[in-house]
């Protein structure tokens, strides 16, 4: 089971049990992070595409830490005028583990499953 969920103006494919790398979110470590826009979820075959989302369906994923990303270099420079300027930049990221996908189907068959056995 795999879904494709959109955050920090990205769409990011993610499964159970996958790292992913979000940009910066606000939120501490150890902390859960639920992710209501979801794009697609395909669960053994079965696809459900959203407009634009998927109704009923969350992700939801434990903060792991939060870092910056290897330095990258910006160099700007106008030949035969003397200017040059170096700058890096490092991206702040929040690693992120995903822990679970849940959809509405799965809900409504567990409480179908519980109703039965009361019966």
């Amino acid at each position: 089971m795999y879904a494709i969920i959109e955050s920090c103006g990205k769409q990011y494919k993610v499964a159970e049990g996958d790292v992913v790398f979000f940009e910066k979110l606000d939120a501490e470590e150890g902390k859960k992070v639920t992710f209501d826009s979801v794009v697609l979820v395909s669960d053994e075959g079965k696809v459900q595409i959203g407009n634009p989302y998927v109704k009923g369906v969350k992700v939801e994923g434990k903060v792991v830490s939060h870092g910056k990303a290897k330095k990258i270099i910006v160099f700007k420079m106008k030949p035969k005028k003397n200017y040059r300027r170096k700058q890096g930049h490092r991206q702040p990221y929040t690693k992120v583990e995903i822990t679970s996908i849940k959809t509405a189907a799965k809900k409504e068959t567990t409480k179908k499953a519980t109703e039965k056995a009361e019966a």
